[in-house]
């Protein structure tokens, strides 16, 4: 029997109501079944398992349980009840007064109003105030700031109802609010599609679901448009920035049950209407959502344009230069690296390439010393803000986000400097490159000035960027610009096992262990045969091992990696267990989908917020909590961030964070996790990635045969791009 872990000693019962996305499992003789389902109050689908007799998807239920872990399944609501309900306007009702849009009434009180005067509480609130005294806890105080922000919301009211009655939950009612405002109701009905376009966090199931809640037929022509652009999206977050023809139209027959004829007229229509691209190659049609094809196009053009002439250090005596670079710094530079500078300094485009401890840094010091040394104007930028700080460290001269150098505007969501307003300088050196996507390296090179030089520095054997493309291979690829792969080890950095094993698993070797016996090593493998055995070893690690032998804070300084989000060696899972164990904060809590932010937590930003100007993969830590309010505080590296209640699903706990979501990122120590639960993400990248994170002590947890596979799978993300080409 699979072990179930409750997340507290006192196990609270929940109630949640949701939309039944997928049926997992069902057994017809006692109904015990286990259901996918998307919350309307929250952004995410959830597990419930529990009897219910007859279900469908699209079902609306409401269900009453207590959250658990389970070890293999990661967290689930475990159901005592779970009712097959209709949507109602008063279940919109109810969710808008339990939405927080009206302070003083919070889920408590919501409950008591419905309970007390039905789907008439509207009209007892606006004409009937007084009856509000009928309630108990309702006292003339709190009567008065109910009917004073009724007033104000007057406007928004019936939109908030119409969307929740419609399966729109609270936090995505009120963001659809705030872009629409009161035409909200009438941009809906016109076309319900434009919300999974203009409203983050509503996807377009969500928007499909709504449509066909207002009526509109399953094989309309809006519907199957819809469903061609929700696809070229979801492919553009597995990296791919365009598809083949017949591969599109087979992905959203299944998606839309509709008939591939259909598809084809919506294909054609999209592009007769210029969202959409289409390329003819011999091997058949490619289709590109307009933006990813003019930014291909775009980088190419400019790249091949900043190539042409010579550098602004042209007359540069270089054999005279590295001599006095190599007295002032005190460094000696290799044959391979004197070859990397001057490589670099002959052109106006070029690429350091090379894993770590093979003299990256030192070279990129020495070109940046050398020009600056003649009045050139450089530019220093990474793709994160981590990366950025780490570049600082390692030159000593200011660097930037790629966001912060171009000058983005939240308001405007576009960057001020491009190509009618460019940078100021002579070289931008971009580290990381590995990272950059498509859309910003479109943004950055449109701002570098022609006669400026560009150094891409990058290891291209990590993951790839999360966002679409394949930038930094694809102009090594391309063979356009001259590019330095540096992989001799210096004899400094052989002495660390990170370095060596990070450059054996590149080449497809096991992994060294230190020797029985010796002393602390930088690098350790301990083998499981099962994943209760890594989960249990994990633990220990984390919380005793570390901390005693090598001194490492087990929350500040310890990052545990995993290949996902799901299942028992999941981040979610993995957060729940290693907060319990390591953050033992009694104070005021906030819960969101059976997680509990604590004041000293370790969270991670999940999305792009530039009004709060905090990024995808920013690690900080919970420093205030008005559980009252639903209002949490975070401390980004010194930068305090408020997230009220409807922010805080771009939130979640970072005690364990994906490897995907590490890139970027040092940490003073690392626990990787492998198990062949992982199966489908086992490449060499993956684990080369993970490995290197680690800038003091790496812990690879694995069982063996999970170790063996991600080394020897070389499988390389077959991104579909253009870009490669399109520079040849």
């Amino acid at each position: 029997m699979e072990k179930e872990l409750d997340f507290s000693d006192d196990v609270a019962v929940e109630r949640l109501t949701g939309v039944i996305e997928r049926i997992a499992f069902h057994n017809d003789e006692n109904g015990f079944s286990v259901l996918k389902v998307k919350l309307l109050t929250q952004d995410e689908a959830v597990t419930v398992i529990g009897a219910v007799a007859l279900a469908r998807c699209g079902d609306h239920i409401e269900a009453s349980g207590s959250w658990i872990n389970n070890k293999v399944h990661g967290i689930q609501l475990k159901a005592d009840q779970i009712r097959i309900v209709p949507p109602a306007t008063l279940e919109g009702v109810e969710r808008y007064l339990c939405s927080g849009m009206i302070p003083g009434v919070g889920e408590h009180f919501a409950n008591l109003l419905i309970r007390a005067f039905g789907a008439d509480v509207f009209d007892v609130i606006e004409n009937q105030p007084k009856r509000l005294a009928e309630v108990q806890g309702i006292g003339p105080k709190r009567a008065k700031q109910i009917i004073g922000s009724w007033d104000e919301q007057r406007a928004a009211r019936d939109v908030m109802v119409f969307l929740q009655s419609h399966g729109i939950g609270p936090a995505r009612a009120v963001r659809i609010y705030k872009t629409y405002g009161d035409q909200a109701m009438e941009r809906i009905m016109e076309n319900p599609y434009r919300l999974a376009l203009d409203i983050h966090g509503v996807g377009f199931k969500i928007a499909d679901q709504l449509a066909l809640s207002l009526g509109l037929p399953e094989e309309s022509v809006m519907r199957a448009r819809a469903g061609v652009i929700h696809q070229l999206k979801q492919l553009a977050l597995r990296g791919h920035c365009a598809a083949h023809q017949n591969s599109l139209v087979e992905d959203i027959v299944k998606l839309l049950n509709i008939s591939a004829k259909k598809i084809e007229e919506a294909i054609a229509l999209e592009v007769h209407s210029g969202l959409l691209v289409k390329e003819a190659l011999p091997e058949g049609n490619l289709f590109f959502l307009s933006t990813y094809h003019a930014a291909e196009k775009g980088i190419a053009d400019k790249l091949l344009k900043l190539a042409q002439g010579e550098p602004s250090w042209v007359d540069l005596e270089l054999a005279v230069e590295l001599t006095k670079v190599e007295k002032l710094t005190g460094l000696v530079l290799s044959s391979s690296q004197t070859l990397a500078v001057e490589t670099v300094l002959s052109t106006k485009v070029s690429i350091i390439t090379g894993g770590p401890g093979v003299g990256k840094t030192t070279v990129v010091n020495s070109i940046i010393k050398l020009v600056r040394a003649h009045g050139t104007r450089v530019c220093l930028c990474a793709p994160t803000g981590r990366a950025a700080k780490r570049l600082s460290e390692t030159t000593g001269l200011e660097a930037k986000t790629v966001h912060r150098l171009l000058e983005f505007d939240p308001h405007s969501k576009g960057f001020k400097l491009g190509q009618h307003q460019p940078l100021e300088t002579d070289l931008v050196v971009v580290d990381e490159a590995s990272m950059v996507d498509l859309e910003l390296m479109y943004a950055l090179v449109a701002a570098i000035p022609k006669n400026a030089a560009l150094l891409l520095i990058g290891d291209q054997d990590q993951l790839p960027s999360v966002g679409p493309g394949a930038i930094l291979a694809d102009i090594i690829q391309s063979q356009r610009f001259p590019t330095v792969c540096l992989r001799e080890i210096f004899r400094q950095a052989k002495t660390s096992n990170i370095i060596v094993n990070a450059h054996r698993i590149n080449q497809g070797e096991m992994l060294l262990e230190p020797e029985a016996g010796a002393p602390l090593d930088d690098f350790y493998f301990i083998a499981c045969q099962t994943p209760e055995q890594i989960h249990d070893k994990l633990l220990a690690v984390v919380t005793k091992r570390i901390p005693e032998r090598f001194g490492f804070h087990p929350i500040q300084d310890v990052q545990v990696l995993t290949p996902m989000n799901k299942g028992g060696l999941g981040t979610r899972s993995l957060n729940v267990e290693l907060q319990k164990k390591l953050n033992q904060n009694k104070g005021p809590v906030i819960s969101r989908q059976g997680m509990n932010y604590a004041l000293g937590d370790k969270v991670i930003q999940t999305v792009n917020n530039y009004d709060k100007a905090v990024f995808n993969g920013d690690i900080g830590f919970i420093d205030y909590v008005n559980a009252a309010d639903r209002i949490l505080s975070v401390n980004f590296d010194g930068q305090c961030v408020e997230y009220p209640a409807a922010d805080l699903a771009e939130l979640t706990l970072a005690y364990a964070t994906t490897i995907h979501k590490s890139q970027g990122s040092e940490y003073p120590a690392v626990v990787v996790l492998l198990s062949t639960q992982h199966y489908t993400l086992l490449e060499r990248n993956l684990l080369y990635t993970a490995v290197t994170r680690g800038k003091k002590l790496v812990v690879v947890i694995a069982q063996p045969r999970a170790l063996a596979l991600a080394i020897g799978n070389v499988r390389v993300s077959s991104r579909v791009t253009r870009l490669a080409e399109r520079l040849k």
